[in-house]
């Protein structure tokens, strides 16, 4: 693992906005969807998932979910409901309400807080499933009031046949109670401009792969999405107190994500450097997925020396990490300075996958830098707000020409008649 001065460490990760051919690919199959219903959606599912299906077959039934929970463990079921708890709590922190105001003179203005009527969300199935990210999508969204959620997944997890059980005791223990064996950019489609078999949903959220995310960008106006995710990333920022076997360790956990992930040491120390870079030469050779943790970690990976603690806030702020880990003498010194990042992680037991599946916070989090101007996925992604505006007869006759000489400065004669006309109507009666 490379150690480097702050002077000469550059991170670029590009955006992935897919090669000629597949946004070609995604653009055929979205519009197939929008056009032809379930017979393209049917049709792309047998071509890329290599599973014949009906569209009677697409919805996956109560009995199916009921023998998921005789193929998971009990730790697991444990697990899974004590963490449900933990991340419906913290949501429930996050509620909003409607609210107006009243005027002296009349006057009401308000907020009118509604949820979303329908949410669908991707669960890819891949090379690995992640129950962990339906409930982080599902919950917060069922927090915010949103009455109908469904979730799509591909007919096939991992390349087995079949959904993977644990993911639909997942979705069940969240409260979905609607799931189609459907993935792929076809399943994006078919939940953004509906299917015989599949109502439309008002937003989309959930990762997947590249056509997957160009799916979602093309369908985007139609319906809304959470974001196009880049690759994960940690940025550790560390002082000789901390644990180097620790550091290297939640640098890792991220690093085994993705080749193109990103861990990341700041520190002013640089005998805690070569700790921390022996220690996950250590560990690297242990782990199971070794072959793309050592990729992320020798293409993406860097222990930066500062001269101080303060400089090291200085490129936290600038990289905006997805995740950032503080393990200082004293974390909370440094927390009031830390202007961008995702999640925010102090103390050295503080480990990031204490996030990732546990504590409550949501872990869908921006990445790529994006922590400069978004946040991880709240119950507010999940919500629409109307405002409300009552004007009495006296706010009227009192603002009305104020409103048309704003209307006329800006060449809009009819928006000023609007109001002039009332004005003259009102004070002739007077």
């Amino acid at each position: 693992m490379r150690i480097i001065a702050a002077d000469r460490f550059e991170l670029k990760r590009e955006v992935e906005y897919g090669t000629p051919e597949q946004n070609e690919a995604v653009r055929e199959i979205v519009e197939a969807v929008r056009t032809e219903g379930d017979a393209a959606l049917l049709r792309y599912t047998e071509r890329h998932d290599r599973v014949r299906l009906e569209a009677s077959s697409l919805r996956v039934t109560e009995a199916e979910i009921a023998a998921a929970y005789d193929k998971v463990d009990a730790a697991f079921l444990t697990a899974i409901r004590e963490a449900a708890v933990n991340i419906r709590a913290f949501h429930e922190k996050q509620k909003r309400n409607s609210w107006m105001d009243l005027q002296p003179d009349g006057t009401l203005l308000g907020q009118i807080v509604r949820p979303l009527k329908r949410v669908g969300v991707y669960v890819p199935g891949g090379k690995a499933a992640y129950p962990s990210s339906v409930l982080m999508n599902v919950i917060p969204a069922q927090v915010a009031g949103v009455p109908e959620i469904v979730m799509v997944t591909p007919p096939a997890t991992g390349g087995k046949e079949g959904i993977d059980p644990y993911i639909l005791v997942a979705a069940a223990e969240a409260g979905v109670k609607e799931m189609y064996r459907v993935g792929g950019a076809q399943a994006v489609a078919a939940l953004a401009y509906g299917t015989a078999a599949i109502p439309p949903v008002d937003k989309i959220c959930g990762p997947g792969n590249i056509y997957v995310a160009l799916a979602k960008r093309a369908v985007f106006g139609a319906v809304d999405i959470d974001s196009i995710a880049g690759p994960s990333e940690i940025v550790v920022l560390a002082d000789e107190t901390a644990d180097a076997a620790y550091v290297a360790a939640d640098m890792l956990s991220q690093a085994e994500h993705d080749e193109m992930a990103s861990a990341i040491l700041i520190t002013p120390s640089a005998a805690f450097a070569e700790s921390v870079k022996e220690e996950v030469e250590r560990q690297l050779a242990e782990l199971p997925r070794e072959p793309i943790a050592r990729k992320s970690i020798d293409d993406y990976g860097a222990i930066i020396l500062v001269g101080s603690l303060k400089e090291g806030v200085g490129i936290v702020n600038r990289l905006a990490p997805e995740h950032l880990e503080i393990m200082t003498a004293d974390p909370m010194e440094w927390l009031g300075q830390i202007e961008n990042a995702g999640a925010i992680f102090l103390g050295a037991y503080s480990s990031e996958p204490v996030g990732d599946y546990f504590a409550g916070p949501n872990h869908i989090i921006p990445t790529n830098g994006t922590a400069r101007f978004s946040s991880p996925v709240n119950v507010d992604d999940f919500l629409k707000k109307s405002s409300l505006i009552r004007y009495s007869k006296e706010a009227l006759l009192a603002s009305g020409d104020k409103i048309i000489t704003l209307a006329r400065h800006e060449g809009l004669e009819a928006h000023a008649r609007a109001i002039e006309i009332r004005l003259e109507r009102e004070r002739g009666g007077q």
